[in-house]
């Protein structure tokens, strides 16, 4: 995955957003405020690190040299990915899915209503109907 596909597939999800709070040379991608990937774009080679669940990223370290724990972040919730072209694009673009998921379970039902998040019910939805 190149440069720009990685930006696309980041800023392709709901209510994500670009910010630079690290400087012009770091892309912090955004979802209510909170992080889900992050990358120097013009970096070489290009890399980004994502939110994972513990177990997955362990797993994903085990089986992708490219994939090791996260630089700078927590170890055990962040991986980062160099995009050498070893890991497949698709495996990639359901890595950054899954960390901006894991960032939408932590934000209020609101938000995650608003931005019409499949993993939150609407009001009313999935309850037993009264007999």
């Amino acid at each position: 995955m190149k440069t720009a596909a990685l930006k696309a597939a980041c800023l392709a999800l709901n209510g994500a957003e670009e910010t630079f709070p690290f400087g012009p040379e770091t892309s912090v991608f955004k979802v209510g405020g909170k992080i889900f990937a992050l990358s120097a774009l013009d970096a070489r080679p290009l890399k980004v690190s994502l939110k994972c669940d513990p177990e997955v990223a362990v797993r994903l370290r085990g089986t992708y040299p490219a994939i090791t724990a996260g630089w700078h972040l927590n170890k055990r919730h962040w991986n980062t990915v160099v995009l050498d072209g070893t890991v497949p694009d698709a495996l990639l673009r359901e890595m950054i899915e899954d960390s901006y998921d894991l960032i939408l379970t932590q934000l209020p039902r609101r938000t995650q209503l608003a931005l019409d998040w499949p993993g939150v019910r609407a009001p009313g939805e999935g309850r037993p109907t009264d007999r």
